[in-house]
């Protein structure tokens, strides 16, 4: 009889907190819901990571609102993907890295992780230089003084695990509270109009046929779906004190779902709302080529006639630079565990992953200067893009397996679906790498 698993799991995914958040189960659903809240929050921080920012300012300074619909898509094909994670996480009892040690050959397995830890340091590097020219633009320090000034976030990130997971997941959900404040007054001041931002929700045709919009509609996508959300996800879930029963895997999946969903809700309203902003201000009063942070902080502030709006778009980019710091540094605990079975010191392995991402953006900024950190903003995205395939294949893989998930197994139609998903992720994130490296 052929086995699900090559191998026993035989270690909890995140140990130090599993199953550390009880779960009532006799309670409403509101109150469980509200148990099972956070992991989505904490997920859907890596959809509007700094590395998201300059594809929204390019789309909607060049073509306005049209490619409102291309993030509601990207949106919609994250909100499947994190199911497939977090449902693995729950039915099959591993996450998505301990998945891929226990199904996947040694070699495969070390190519997998090697790929990941490159994901995750170039994702870490997005995160370096968003949070170093958010604190440029809001106090004037020098980007390399910035740079190594995210180092020190590290020691905040241990300082809350060892209070609790509910102290991790409260100041996510504060600092995206802060971002989703900052845009709302944000999109209040610029005044958009209401009936094109809903028309331009349905694709439109122009989308394929124009080159230039076409690039920065898969670069939205490529950068949208983060790979290390996917083995994220899958752990998170587990610190939930749910029954490991049939019936409380069935619930963890219910109540884990809608937090999720909601929470990339939230995601969505801050992408399509870096657009909007970004269109109502730029594209029509004549600024189409504005496709740099530091452009748009500058240039808030005369057009909409209030410095409340730059300094507001600064506060939200250090607070998305922070909170993409936090859950990023946690996804390589995860992947470091999860591939290897192999545990060291918390505070050790961030302090690794956070040295790999300053050290050249510290090098960059020294030599090339602001132009310099702007271009390998863009090649942390183009690096995430080629991991993101070494990710989602595993995933719906596992998920559409009846001998590892059970009666949790992906339907005909969402298993379908997931791999038409896939498909087209694959094949934008390579016509992206096509692009960005013929320069065509």
């Amino acid at each position: 009889m052929k086995k699900p698993w090559r191998r026993n799991n035989d270690q909890n995914s995140l140990s130090e907190s599993f199953a550390s958040i009880h779960i009532p189960t006799d309670g409403s659903f509101w109150k469980k819901l509200f148990a099972f809240a956070g992991p989505g929050l904490m997920v859907a921080v890596g959809y509007m990571d700094p590395g998201n920012w300059a594809t929204d300012i390019a789309g909607g300074s060049q073509f306005g609102y049209t490619l409102l619909s291309v993030i509601l898509l990207s949106n919609i094909f994250a909100i499947i993907l994190q199911h497939l994670s977090l449902k693995l996480g729950i039915a099959a009892e591993r996450d998505l890295a301990q998945a891929c040690r226990d199904h996947f050959s040694p070699t495969v397995n070390f190519i997998l992780w090697v790929l990941c830890e490159i994901a995750i340091i170039a994702c870490d590097l997005a995160e370096v230089i968003g949070s170093a020219i958010a604190l440029n633009l809001l106090f004037g320090i020098p980007l390399p003084v910035g740079i190594l000034i995210t180092g020190i976030d590290v020691l905040l990130i241990l300082m809350l695990q060892s209070k609790g997971f509910r102290w991790l997941e409260s100041f996510v959900a504060g600092l995206i509270f802060v971002i989703f404040a900052c845009f709302l007054y944000e999109i209040l001041v610029s005044q958009p109009e209401i009936m094109p931002i809903l028309s331009n929700l349905l694709p439109k045709k122009e989308i394929i046929f124009n080159p230039s919009m076409l690039y920065i509609a898969i670069g939205i996508l490529g950068a949208t779906v983060m790979p290390h959300n996917l083995y994220l996800h899958s752990s998170l879930v587990q610190t939930r004190a749910y029954p490991r029963t049939s019936e409380g895997k069935k619930m963890a999946i219910k109540f884990a779902t809608i937090d999720s969903t909601v929470s990339l809700l939230f995601a969505f309203f801050i992408n399509a709302a870096i657009l909007i902003v970004s269109a109502a201000t730029f594209h029509y009063s004549g600024y189409k080529d504005v496709a740099d942070i530091h452009d748009a902080y500058k240039l808030l502030s005369p057009i909409l006639g209030t410095s409340l709006a730059s300094i507001l778009f600064a506060v939200a980019l250090l607070a998305s630079g922070q909170n993409s710091t936090l859950t990023g540094t946690l996804a390589g605990q995860i992947v470091m565990e999860g591939f290897l079975n192999l545990k060291i010191k918390p505070w050790l392995r961030r302090l690794i992953t956070r040295l790999l991402a300053i050290v050249p953006a510290f090098i960059i900024a020294i030599i090339y200067g602001e132009k310099g950190t702007t271009d390998l903003l863009v090649l942390s995205q183009v690096i995430l893009s080629m991991q993101l395939s070494f990710a989602v294949i595993p995933l719906v893989m596992f998920t559409s397996d009846k001998l590892k998930m059970g009666e949790f197994v992906n339907k005909p139609a969402l298993k379908t679906l997931a791999w038409i998903i896939s498909i087209i992720i694959v094949f934008l994130n390579l016509y992206l790498l096509y692009q960005t490296f013929t320069g065509k």
